[in-house]
C-alpha cells in the first residue's frame, strides 16, 4: 500500500452568509479502505463532500490527491482525476437503457458526432460488468425497470468506468434489502482488493462494524476525531457523534390504549393487495413490517387516497368512511409521512416555512381565504422551536437543509393538522442516532395523547422497541400478526418470508 495517503483535507472551513458549515476539519483516507463518515444530520458531512468533489468551494484548507494539490474548482476536473460520489437519492436518466446511462456524454461515434457507436456501448458495458462480477443486469435494460440496487451497481460501474480511485457513497443502503446489501457489500469488498477506498456515509451503526476500516466522527460542523473500525465500540460511537450517551433508543413510553380507531376490512388493490384486514386503537402503535416489495407502502397509500383500491372498507370511529383522495383522508384527521421524503414529501424548490405551512393555511386564513402573514410567522416560527429544526431562518429553501431537518419538517407539517390517525412510513430512514431518538419520543407522546400510529419500518430493531403490536405481510397479504410480548426478530422474519407452517395468519384483525 502507498505510503502517501490517497487524500488529505485539512484545516477545512467553509462559511455560508452568516453560517460557519464547517471549522477546521480534516479528513485522510488511504487507498484500498472503506472510511466511514459519521456525524448527526446537520453535522457538515455533505458539506465537506460537496467541497471535495467541487460542488461548494471552500473558504479556508488544503486539499491533496495522491500528494499533490487537488483542483477543486469544478465537478468535471474532480471526476476524472479519479473522484466521484453516489448520491443518496439516485438520479438516472430512467428512459433511457443502461448502457446509456454509463457513457452519456461520452458516447463512442463511428463517425465523429455522426454516427454513434451503439454496439460498442453495450460490448464495452458488458465488458465492464463482467470486469466487476455483475451478471443480473442487461446493459440493454430501461433503467426505470431497475430495483434500487441495481441501479447502485450501475452508478459503480459508471464511476470505474472513469478509472475512480475513491468512491464516495452516501447512504447506499437506505432503500434496499439485506440480500441486496450483502451483495453491494461483497461489489465493495472486491475493489477494495484493487486499491479503491470509498468514504462510506451511513446511519446503521451494524453497517459501519460489518465494511469500514476505519471511522471519521464530525459534530456540529467539527472534526472529532478518526478511530480504527475494530478498536471503538457502538456505544463509544455514539457518545462521540451526539455529544451525550443515548441510554435508550426506543423510549416506548406507557400509553393507555382505549377505542377501535381505524378498522380496514377486506382492503384489495387488484394484482398489489390481498385481502388486507387490521385494526388500530387509540393510543397504540401498530407497527407494519415485511421485506421490500411486500406490500407495506401500497396498503398505506390507499388508506391515503393515493391509490385507488378495488374493494374493501375503512371505518374510523366505527363509521365507514369513503378516501378517494388525499384531501379526503385529511379531512378525516389522517396525516401520512411517506417513506421517500425528497421525492413525495418535501416541496424542494420552496421555503421551510411553505413546507411546514402546505397543509394548514386555514388555520390562518379568514373567511375570505386571505392569509394572515403574522399568524403564519408566529405558527412557523413555534413549529421550528418545538421540533428543534435546525435553519438559518423560515425562508430558507427545505432542499438546503439535512435529511434528518427535512424529516422534522415534514413531521411538523403532519402535526399541525392535529391528526388522530398518524401513518409514518420509514419515519428515521437515513437520521442519525440523536434525531432517531429525537423522533422516537415524538412517536411516543402522540400515542400518549391518544393518537392511533401506525408506522411501517424496515429496521427490526425499531419494529421491536417501539410497536404495541406487529402486523406483517409477505407479497401483498399480511401473513402474520404479532404481540409486543411474543416478538422477536426470529419470528417476523419467519411471517416475513411466509416460513410459518401453516400458521401465518392467526389472530389477524383481532
Amino acid at each position: 500500500m502507498n505510503s502517501v495517503p490517497l487524500l488529505q483535507m485539512e484545516h477545512i472551513r467553509k462559511v455560508f452568509p452568516g453560517v460557519v458549515a464547517l471549522d477546521d476539519v480534516s479528513l485522510t483516507i488511504k487507498e484500498g479502505t472503506v472510511h466511514a463518515l459519521m456525524g448527526e444530520n446537520g453535522a457538515g458531512k455533505s458539506t465537506l463532500m460537496k467541497i471535495l468533489t467541487g460542488v461548494y468551494q471552500r473558504t479556508e484548507g488544503t486539499i491533496k490527491w495522491q500528494g499533490q494539490d487537488l483542483d477543486t474548482s469544478s465537478i468535471t476536473h474532480v471526476l476524472h482525476s479519479g473522484i466521484t460520489m453516489i448520491f443518496q437519492e439516485l438520479n438516472p436518466i430512467k428512459t433511457m437503457k443502461v448502457c446509456e446511462n454509463i457513457y452519456v456524454g461520452r458516447e463512442p461515434y463511428k463517425i465523429k458526432g455522426l454516427m454513434l457507436d451503439r454496439r460498442k456501448i453495450v460490448e464495452d458495458t458488458r465488458a465492464l460488468f463482467s470486469d466487476l462480477d455483475i451478471t443480473d443486469i442487461d446493459p440493454n435494460e430501461e433503467m426505470g425497470n431497475l430495483t434500487v440496487a441495481k441501479m447502485q451497481m450501475v452508478e459503480i460501474a459508471k464511476a470505474i468506468s472513469y478509472n475512480a480511485k475513491l468512491i464516495i457513497m452516501d447512504e447506499p443502503t437506505s432503500a434496499i434489502s439485506e440480500k441486496e446489501c450483502r451483495h453491494l457489500f461483497s461489489m465493495v469488498n472486491q475493489l477494495k482488493s484493487r486499491g479503491i477506498a470509498f468514504i462510506f456515509i451511513t446511519h446503521k451503526m451494524d453497517e459501519v462494524f460489518q465494511i469500514s476500516d476505519e471511522i471519521t466522527i464530525m459534530r456540529d460542523g467539527t472534526y472529532v476525531g478518526t478511530y480504527d473500525a475494530e478498536k471503538i465500540t457502538h456505544d463509544e460511537l455514539v457518545k462521540l457523534m451526539v455529544g451525550r450517551e443515548i441510554t435508550d433508543m426506543f423510549p416506548k413510553e406507557e400509553a393507555e390504549i382505549t377505542d377501535v380507531k381505524l378498522e380496514v376490512s377486506g382492503l384489495n388493490v387488484d394484482g398489489v393487495l390481498k385481502d388486507i384486514s387490521f385494526k388500530v386503537h387509540k393510543g397504540e402503535i401498530l407497527g407494519f413490517a415485511g421485506l421490500m416489495g411486500a406490500g407495506r407502502t401500497e396498503v398505506m397509500e390507499a388508506l391515503f387516497g393515493i391509490r385507488r383500491a378495488s374493494s374493501g372498507t375503512v371505518k374510523i370511529d366505527g363509521k365507514e368512511v369513503r378516501i378517494h383522495s388525499p384531501k379526503d383522508a385529511i379531512k378525516h384527521k389522517i396525516a401520512f409521512l411517506t417513506e421517500d421524503r425528497r421525492t413525495t414529501g418535501c416541496f424542494l424548490p420552496l421555503s421551510v416555512r411553505d413546507n411546514i405551512m402546505v397543509c394548514s393555511y386555514n388555520q390562518i386564513s379568514n373567511k375570505m381565504k386571505k392569509i394572515s402573514v403574522g399568524k403564519e410567522k408566529k405558527v412557523c416560527s413555534r413549529q421550528i422551536e418545538k421540533y428543534a429544526i435546525k435553519t438559518p431562518g423560515p425562508e430558507q429553501v427545505i432542499g438546503n437543509l439535512s435529511g434528518g431537518n427535512q424529516q422534522k419538517v415534514l413531521i411538523s407539517r403532519w402535526l399541525l393538522t392535529n391528526p388522530e390517525i398518524i401513518i409514518l412510513d420509514e419515519p428515521t430512514r437515513g437520521i442519525d442516532v440523536g434525531s432517531k431518538s429525537e423522533i422516537h419520543k415524538m412517536i411516543s407522546r402522540l400515542a400518549q395523547q391518544g393518537v392511533a400510529v401506525v408506522m411501517i419500518s424496515s429496521e427490526l430493531p425499531e419494529i421491536l422497541g417501539m410497536s404495541d403490536r406487529i402486523m406483517v405481510m409477505y407479497e401483498g397479504r399480511i401473513t402474520g400478526e404479532v404481540s409486543r410480548e411474543e416478538a422477536s426478530q426470529e419470528l417476523i422474519m419467519r411471517y416475513a418470508s411466509d416460513l410459518t407452517d401453516g400458521q401465518a395468519g392467526k389472530g389477524i384483525g383481532k
